[in-house]
């Protein structure tokens, strides 16, 4: 079953006063790109994250985002550095005396030194508790994010299977009028020839020849049977379990291809008609394999 590269999951889990919850979104992309963002504590284990991002994940840009809530622990997050704290109180006083200052110097007043706070340290047991909880968090994530994007696979392949069937459809409709213009190719040629060269002067079996050559050359057939081919080689590849969209986007080209080469091949506006009708279902097929792994 296809998948699509867009999805998005949730996941928490929690233990000993630790909550971790894992957002995951997924986006089109034509390499596997997986990027992270999360607390300190856990940083560590970011290619570890990777690597289990990479099981569920063959192609596409994937966006993690870690969250770790400490607030059952009944402590803050960030502590402040004691040295930088009478620090900037010393300084302050200085200030005061120089500026000749007589108010006091005021908590508030140190406050707005952003860099007096820091994040509170996480011992080592405490990191195995959140990396514990993390791993099962961003399984669940990915459980449901792999859901959405084979609910959502179920879709394109519904879609592409009567875009691909369209084609089919058209092609077959082409391969009757091409095979319907042979004798009448053949009797224009003779008619025209005829009428500018005198017919005592004609070789019979040349201009047999001749006009055998040209009809070839407009047979579309051949074309045909590789477009029946490629049709048939993108719905069985939508069957399949594996990613197939590197797979699809080549056989598109493909289909391209021979579309073009029938329309170039074929003087005749209804059959031109269809190629052009063929070709504008092919982009919207382009379009929604660009969606899938």
């Amino acid at each position: 079953m296809i998948k699509s590269m867009t999805g998005f999951g949730r996941g928490e889990s929690a233990a000993n006063g630790f909550q971790v919850s894992v957002e995951i979104k997924t986006l089109n992309s034509r390499y596997l790109d997986i990027s992270i963002r999360s607390p300190q504590s856990l940083q560590q284990q970011e290619f570890d994250i990777k690597e289990i991002v990479q099981k569920h994940i063959s192609r596409g840009k994937a966006h993690i985002s870690i969250y770790v809530d400490k607030s059952n622990l009944g402590k803050p997050d960030i502590t402040f550095d004691e040295n930088l704290v009478k620090a900037y109180g010393k300084m302050l006083e200085q200030i005061k005396f120089l500026a000749n200052i007589q108010e006091p110097v005021q908590l508030k007043d140190i406050l707005h030194f952003d860099e007096l706070f820091k994040p509170s340290e996480v011992d080592e047991s405490e990191i195995e508790v959140i990396w514990e909880n993390a791993q099962l968090a961003l399984e669940k994530a990915l459980n449901l994010m792999n859901s959405m994007r084979v609910q959502e696979g179920k879709e394109l392949k519904n879609d592409l299977t009567k875009q691909i069937t369209c084609i089919s459809d058209m092609i077959t409709e082409v391969r009757e009028l091409s095979g319907k213009r042979a004798p009448e190719v053949r009797e224009k040629l003779q008619g025209r020839i005829h009428s500018m060269i005198d017919e005592d002067k004609v070789d019979k079996d040349r201009l047999e020849t001749e006009i055998a050559l040209l009809v070839d050359k407009m047979d579309v057939n051949e074309e045909i049977i590789r477009l029946d081919s490629h049709l048939k080689f993108f719905l069985e590849a939508l069957e399949n379990d594996e990613p197939v969209g590197r797979r699809l986007n080549f056989l598109c080209q493909e289909i391209n291809r021979e579309l073009n080469t029938i329309g170039a091949k074929c003087n005749d506006s209804e059959i031109s008609h269809h190629i052009v009708l063929g070709k504008e279902k092919l982009e919207q097929i382009r379009e929604q394999v660009q969606n899938i792994e």
